[in-house]
Formats: structure tokens, sequence, C-alpha cells
């Protein structure tokens, strides 16, 4: 192996990554996390999203110390050391690994005694970090949000943001079991949640697939759409894969669907891991044409904004200006999934996001554009959802919500049935 990189090193460049190349966590990671240790690689991830999700705070801390703003590189090794050093890092360590840092870099080493310096201070004054506001989502995504839904619940949404989610599993057989046997919370919608993970493929079960990765609100369109054993059902946006499992593990015959080859190889991974089965397809949806089905689970391309506790890199990547191309593909899909759908037989229809556009709006129109669909709303009434999230369109999901445990991704899904 070549020379060890210090995990704050990456984080830092992962920081500018996205701060000021304005590119997805996702998109970068694969090509920092392979020039770090692989026991170091859920540090690195875990010091990024630190200081992402903190950055308004540390920005307030560092402001009277700053008499100009310093370069973007030196900024962000500042932004991470307030940011670890406040939420209760070991201080003196922190700030030699960083003063370190900068000056192991032509362009900022002139800089390490201003980083020494500032940091110093700032260990000073942790203090004054539990007293500052709670960061807010950005102007483009608060104004709609706070139009639709009031201030109050907005706020709720952005205390639950600021803090690190838990780790939600979903079983391949007994959940109860499984959650005693890592030390788990099972959650009234069947998931277990992990507190303090650590490092996901050294947890029990792993190799053996008792179990995968997903959001507790992830888990729920499957579970509306309950198909019966046997049933030929299309997960028509698959990867990563968590919903095709969960259906082949419920017996469905499934086709698993997706555009992206790249991801379709997570999928076949995955059914690999847990040795479940689906007929996999790397295509088009829009393209997509064979028999009708049983029933449909469309978990639709958006704009993922109720995923902002788990990715808060997406704030400062997205503004809002692309959006109105996903409202209208998500209408092409809705169509096109009615399309593949037997009469008689289920449609779920999901997005991972907070906006009307995306959930309670597609309803509607598809409605108006098809006279041969229902709602089915009953469908919704699942063991742990409290009837006061369903709507009139269906199931809306808030980040806050389940609060005490821990929160759960934004979501809208709702169920349509083809008359």
């Amino acid at each position: 192996m070549g020379k060890v990189v210090d995990p704050r090193h990456i984080a830092v460049d992962l920081l500018g990554d996205v701060l000021d190349e304005h590119r997805l966590l996702s998109e970068a990671l694969p090509k920092r996390l392979a020039k770090v240790a692989p026991e170091d690689r859920a540090r690195t991830q875990r010091l990024t999203l630190l200081a992402l999700r903190n950055m308004d705070r540390a920005d307030r801390m560092l402001g009277p110390h700053l008499k100009k703003r310093p370069s973007a590189r030196v900024l962000n090794i500042l932004r991470l050391g307030v940011a670890e050093i406040c939420t209760g890092g070991a201080a003196h360590g922190i700030v030699n690994s960083l003063v370190a840092l900068t000056r192991a870099n032509r362009q900022t080493e002139r800089q390490s005694g201003l980083v020494n310096a500032i940091l110093r201070k700032v260990t000073e004054e942790t203090a004054k970090w539990d007293g500052l506001p709670i960061p807010r989502l950005p102007k483009w995504l608060r104004k709609p949000l706070i139009a639709d839904y009031g201030k109050a619940r907005v706020e709720a949404m952005e205390a639950v943001q600021v803090l690190a989610p838990p780790l939600d599993l979903t079983a391949k057989g007994d959940a109860e079991e499984l959650a005693k046997r890592l030390g788990g919370t099972l959650l009234p919608t069947g998931s277990v949640r992990l507190q303090d993970a650590g490092q996901v493929t050294g947890l029990a079960g792993y190799d053996a697939g008792d179990w995968w990765v997903q959001d507790a609100s992830a888990a729920l369109p499957a579970k509306v759409l309950t198909p019966v054993s046997g049933a030929r059902v299309l997960d028509m946006c698959a990867a990563p894969g968590g919903k095709t499992m969960q259906l082949a593990a419920m017996g469905a015959n499934v086709t698993a669907l997706d555009v992206s080859e790249v991801r379709m190889k997570r999928v076949a991974e995955n059914l690999s891991r847990t040795g479940l089965k689906a007929e996999l397809v790397v295509g088009d949806a829009l393209e997509f044409d064979e028999p009708q089905f049983d029933s449909i689970l469309l978990d639709a391309p958006c704009t993922a904004t109720g995923t902002i506790r788990r990715h808060p890199d997406l704030p400062h990547t997205k503004d809002g200006s692309d959006f109105p191309g996903l409202f209208e593909l998500q209408e092409y899909m809705i169509d096109r999934a009615i399309g593949l759908l037997k009469p008689g037989g289920r449609l779920v229809f999901c997005t991972c996001s907070l906006l009307i556009d995306e959930g309670e709006e597609q309803v509607r129109d598809a409605l108006g554009r098809h006279a041969n669909v229902q709602l089915d709303l009953d469908a919704l009434r699942l063991p742990g959802v409290d009837g006061s999230w369903i709507g009139p369109e269906g199931l809306r999901i808030f980040p806050h919500f389940n609060a005490d445990l821990g929160g759960m991704d934004g979501f809208f899904i709702t169920a349509f049935r083809k008359t």
C-alpha cells in the first residue's frame, strides 16, 4: 500500500469538491476514498458530513477571528476544525493535525500560523456553540417549504437535519431477532435502527446477507405494494436495490429496471449477498415495453430534498434550477407505469422529496390524465404509520417524524389502483 493519508486531509478535499466545485459527495467519494486506508473510510465520511451539517455554525464561530476571508481551502480546514472541536473532539490533536495539513500544501503553508491561532482561540470558546442558531435550509428551498407547510414545521425539520442520523436496516427475516442480535431498536414501522453502527461491513449478518441498509421511510413503499407470492412485479427505478430485495423477500417475481449499468451492478451485488433473486434489466423506463405486470413500484428520480439529513451536501450542490425537468420526467414515468400495469393492479409511486410538486401535485395531475386509475389510500395504513400522516393524495413523511427516535427521511408515497 502507498503512503497513508490522514482522513482529515481527504475530508478537506471533499469539502472543496462540494462547496467550491459544487459536486455531489456520491460523485466525489469513490476517487477520494481510494486514497484512504479501508479502516479509515467511514471516519473520513463522518468528518466530511460533520463539517457540512455544521458549516453555518462554524462560520459564525470563525467570523470574529477573520479580518478577511481566507482562501477556500484554508476556510474549509478551519470549518472542519471548528466542527470537530465544538462537538467534543480532542482539541489538541485536531489543531496539530490541521496545522500540519496546512503546512503540507504550498498554496496554504503561509497560513498555518493563522489556522493555529484561530483554532486555539475557538478551543476556549466552545461554550458558545450550543447557543448558536440551528443551520437553516437554503433560501431557494426554505421559502417554498414555509409557503407549503409553515415556519414551525420547517424549523422542526432543520432541527433534525443538523444531527447525524442513525443507521437503519431492513431484515431479510425476523426484524425483532435482528434488533436483539445487533443491540438495535425495532422501530414501529419494522426497520432496525442502530445509533452507533461503526463500519457497516463489520456488523454481524452482513456477509451472510441477513439485512441491508435502508432508511425507515424508504422501506415503506414496498410494504405498501404488498405483492402476493409469485406475483409479477416491476421495480421501475431499482438501484441501489433495497426495494427489489424487499419485494423478492416477500416472494414476488421481480423485474428490476434501471437506466444505470453501474448502479445496477450494485443491485446484482446486493442480491448475491442476500441470496435473493430478481431479473435485472438495464434500460430506459420510458422505452421499456413488456407484458403488463401485476404490481409496479415507481421510486421516481427526484430532487432528493427529503434526504438532506443523510446528504447535507445537497443544499450546496443544487439551486432548484433543474427541478422542473424532474417534475416533467415524473409525469412521463407515471404515465408509462400505468400503461405497464394490469387492470386491477396496484402502482405505488414515491419520491424522497419534500416538495408537493413531486408528491401531491403529481397525484392530482395523474388522476386528471387517467380516468382508469383511482387512489388506494387504505394500502398506506401500515404498522407504525400515524393516520395523521396520510392526506387526500397520499402519505407525507417529514424528517422530524419520530424525532425522539432519530427522525426519518422525507418521503411522499401513494398507491393507485388500475380499474
